[in-house]
């Protein structure tokens, strides 16, 4: 039976697994069948409680990537709030709320490098950790201490190759919750390269789009001519981490590791690790890039999913391998995923379910369930 374990497998006990699974023709499989209520799915309430509940834990706002400079700031909108995260002088990443403390207007948008976060609106300048630096026409404004009107400053801790923000500290549960990042991998080496960054809006409640990643069960079926092919049909690898989840999807090249010592199995090219960090986050360890999706709940029937791709490598002929890979990826296989999520989201109120069942082969989202249940404030 799987266990919730304070750390994942090394990729060496991953690929013992597999190939006992292949030769078994099994795969890892949950205690218990799990029933979510489709009533939890379209609730305007059950949505604000697990906003609330995103909003009061840290989580990921952006690859360290994106802020390799002193300087560097990456901006976007999360859960309705402009906020900005910048690289300091002394290396300490801070996020922001993207808002002059004079009229507040937007700081910046987008990515880029700067000294100083400068208002375009009237010139009020602030220091790169937030402190408002200088006021044009500062006579003006007889008794403004400057001391109190620097940036508003949110809760921040830099972990594993990520920025994690807590929007609302003030549930107190920031602190807590940092020691759970320390048990994730470090999800990004040095040689990374940020090719690809982009949002869209997914027609389809956000636990919706969770799902379709952490279940192999799928596979046959959802994706005959892409991903089954390459690889295999109800046969994976699924580990629980704390609220977190790592589902291993293998290629079928892996057989040809048999004969090799365990210790010298390259993993990068038999398998992919697909991570779910609780609660919106979904990491992508692929062949020769890594995807990186944070989720926005918007609506009922709407998320907000930016995406950030990184090559596995600097150069231009790893560049060229990770476009190939994720243009594979994400312009077939996802497409095909995201066709059968929304068309679930099509039918949540048609009454022909009152609950979605979750197998024992769909271990990880029972997972995310039952902690999310556990998460969430009792209904009142």
């Amino acid at each position: 039976m799987m266990k919730n374990a304070a750390t994942f497998l090394t990729d060496a006990e991953v690929m013992e697994r597999v190939l006992s699974h292949i030769d078994n023709a099994d795969t890892d499989r949950g205690e218990t069948i799990w029933r979510e209520p489709v009533a939890n799915y379209l609730s305007e309430d059950r949505l604000a409680a697990e906003r609330a509940m995103i909003a009061s834990a840290p989580m990921a706002f952006c690859p360290s990537i994106c802020l390799e400079d002193v300087g560097s700031y990456f901006a976007r909108d999360v859960a309705g709030l402009s906020l900005v995260a910048v690289r300091g002088h002394d290396r300490t990443v801070r996020v922001f709320k993207n808002a002059c403390r004079h009229r507040g207007a937007q700081l910046v948008q987008g990515a880029g490098c700067k000294r100083a976060l400068v208002c375009p609106y009237h010139g009020w300048a602030y220091r790169l950790d937030g402190c408002l630096q200088s006021i044009p026409g500062e006579d003006g404004f007889d008794g403004i201490d400057k001391s109190t009107h620097g940036l508003v400053e949110l809760p921040t801790v830099e972990r594993n190759g990520f920025v994690f923000v807590t929007l609302d500290p003030s549930q107190g549960a920031h602190a807590d919750s940092v020691a759970i990042l320390d048990a994730l991998p470090a999800f990004f080496g040095p040689d990374y390269k940020l090719f690809n960054v982009a949002e869209t809006v997914i027609e389809a409640n956000w636990k919706l789009h969770v799902e379709s990643f952490i279940e192999g069960y799928h596979i046959r079926h959802a994706h005959p001519e892409t991903f089954f092919p390459l690889g295999f049909d109800n046969l994976n690898v699924v580990e629980l981490c704390g609220p977190h989840a790592r589902v291993t999807y293998p290629f079928r090249r892996i057989e040809r590791l048999r004969d090799v010592p365990p210790a010298e199995r390259d993993p990068s090219q038999v398998m992919s690790y697909l991570y779910h960090l609780f609660p919106n986050t979904i990491v992508s360890v692929l062949s020769h890039h890594t995807n990186v999706l944070l989720l926005d709940p918007v609506s009922t029937s709407q998320t907000r999913q930016i995406m950030f791709q990184l090559a596995h490598g600097n150069d231009e002929a790893a560049l060229e391998d990770a476009r190939r890979d994720a243009d594979f990826v994400t312009t077939t296989g996802v497409n095909e995923d995201l066709a059968l999520v929304t068309s679930i989201q099509r039918s949540l109120n048609t009454g022909a379910n009152d609950h979605l069942t979750f197998g024992k082969f769909e271990a990880a989202i029972a997972h995310f369930h039952k902690t999310l249940s556990e998460t969430l404030p009792a209904p009142t």
